[in-house]
């Protein structure tokens, strides 16, 4: 059996026994890319979540019996995976929509992952004997739903737009409140000293944590500003996340809020900052590199709990089988009863304080529910586990199985649920995205009112065209190049978008989704070699 493990890239120079471990390492990477790339295929056959056919390919892959024995560092594994998703969740997630939404992103977001994680403790407690802090950790660990398993189901069906704001508003919260108490509980099972000096010292390193996270922030956006547009400064948005991560944890201060402020304070403000070609290529890279991330956690874990599973023997691994099967039924239990039970009480206090919000139906509320599919998340912090930790091996294969009972069960049936419970089609989003680009339209039009040539003619009657067909709902014709006039008009177009949102007029997803027409109309409307990525 080829054995492959993480080693520091020192070890370059260090015997050919290690070069060869690496290289053996990146053949089993290369490999395991390819089975996954496979599966994902009958995920888009089969209309099936691109998770679910990660957790079947891991599942698949751990059981071929040459697979390879790859080792990974747990301080690696939270930087190298959850920096860039929490990155990633958090970019999207604009203070104001946790404002608008705190009732239900404080009931799934905190109480739930609090309920989820007592309820698996005293599971672990119970079942297996496992010691409080390990118990707390294993229940931090499956508490987080994953939401790009349920937004990828979701997106297929009419839904109402609330469910997926409070949904990636659930999927940032509940990591971070989750992270916090896995860390807290690692401290205390591998710390003697943990009320006397390690609790002081997460005290004061979430406060600690939110100032970093802003001044990072406003650090990047001064230097990556001057490197906009360059090969160079792709590289430091990666470098300035997973720097702000690391920098964090050396100066013992809470990583993960630090991570979700600067992404934040980056989404407010950068967009404006960059230019269209830019800001494309980013997303692109982005997008590629968290999809990538993802794939190999789930081969990771399969590769490891495969290996765990040769080691037990066979009463420890009926053991760690039964308490796996009864976490699994627990974080379903609880989601489902927490979510129901949450929409009832949400329910009476709107109707005591006669707000506008429409409390969630019962319908949605087991739709909400069902949404319970874990991730890259609990399999990352899996990974983190000190190698000496308490009952580890039984650990990583709770969290295994609560991955794949989730992502398999849920995931698979989640879309018939949908179906079977007939939502009437909400038209709220559309009609939001259409307003918007009608005000677009309105401030292209003004913009040509004072020009007179024989191009502004042309150009007005095509925005006038275009503003009527987006009053119908409908979107917009591709109109034919205007050069510099036409590049005028997305400028005035920006403008006005971005103070549609400084204003709170629209939200994050609609504000997004319109930058991105623009970058294309303006891509489309400038010179192949006018704002080329260079290399610096």
């Amino acid at each position: 059996m080829a054995t492959a493990t993480m080693c520091p890239i020192s070890t370059l120079n260090q015997p050919s026994d290690k070069t060869g471990e690496i290289m053996a390492f990146f053949e089993s990477m290369l490999t395991l890319m390819l089975v996954a790339i496979f599966f994902l295929q009958f995920s888009r056959r089969f209309l099936v979540p691109y998770p679910t056919m990660l957790a079947i390919a891991g599942l698949i892959v751990a059981s071929i019996p040459w697979a390879p024995e790859i080792g990974f560092d747990p301080q690696l594994a939270l930087a190298l995976f959850i920096a860039p998703v929490l990155f990633d969740a958090a970019y999207d997630l604009p203070p104001r929509t946790l404002r608008q939404n705190w009732l239900p992103l404080i009931s799934l977001a905190a109480i739930a992952v609090i309920l989820t994680t007592a309820a698996v403790a005293f599971v672990g407690s119970a079942v297996a004997g496992l010691p409080i802090a390990a118990a707390i950790a294993l229940g931090a660990i499956v508490a987080p739903p994953d939401a790009a398993a349920a937004t990828a189901m979701l997106d297929r069906f009419d839904l109402p737009r609330r469910t997926y704001i409070v949904l990636k508003g659930e999927s940032l919260l509940n990591d971070a409140v989750s992270l916090l108490v896995f860390s807290a509980a690692v401290a205390a099972a591998t710390s003697p000293a943990f009320f006397t000096s390690v609790l002081p010292q997460i005290a004061l390193a979430i406060p600690g944590g939110l100032v970093f996270g802003y001044l990072a922030g406003r650090l990047y956006m001064i230097i990556g500003t001057r490197l906009a547009g360059t090969l160079g400064g792709t590289l430091l948005e990666f470098v300035a996340t997973f720097g702000t991560w690391v920098i964090a944890e050396r100066l013992h201060l809470s990583s993960i809020l630090a991570i979700v402020v600067y992404a934040m304070v980056i989404a407010r403000y950068m967009p404006e900052r960059q230019t269209a070609r830019h800001r494309i290529h980013s997303y692109s890279v982005w997008e590629a590199a968290v999809f990538m991330l993802n794939v190999l956690a789930f081969l990771l874990m399969g590769l490891q709990a495969r290996q765990i599973i040769l080691d037990l023997d066979a009463d420890r691994l009926y053991l760690a089988i039964t308490l796996a099967s009864a976490v699994f039924l627990t974080v379903v239990v609880v989601r489902m009863t927490w979510v129901i039970c949450s929409a009832r009480l949400m329910a009476l206090l709107m109707r005591k304080r006669a707000t506008r919000q429409r409390p969630p139906t019962l319908a949605m509320s087991l739709v909400d529910g069902w949404c319970g599919m874990r991730g890259l998340v609990t399999l990352a912090t899996a990974l983190a586990l000190p190698f000496d930790f308490p009952s580890r091996d039984i650990i990583l294969l709770c969290a295994l199985a609560v991955v794949l009972g989730t992502l398999i069960i849920q995931g698979l049936t989640l879309g018939p649920l949908i179906r079977w419970l007939n939502f009437p089609p909400d038209r709220s989003w559309e009609k939001a995205l259409s307003s918007a680009r009608v005000t677009l339209l309105d401030a292209a039009l003004a913009e040509l009112d004072d020009k007179t040539t024989k191009q502004a003619k042309i150009l007005r009657e095509v925005y006038s065209s275009e503003r009527d067909i987006a009053r119908e709902g409908k979107h917009p014709r591709e109109v034919s190049e205007m050069d510099e006039l036409r590049r005028d008009v997305i400028v005035a177009k920006r403008q006005t978008l971005a103070a549609m949102r400084r204003r709170d007029e629209i939200d994050d997803d609609i504000f997004h989704i319109l930058e991105r027409e623009l970058d294309w109309a303006e891509m489309a409307a400038s010179s192949p070699a006018t704002d080329e990525i260079v290399e610096s």
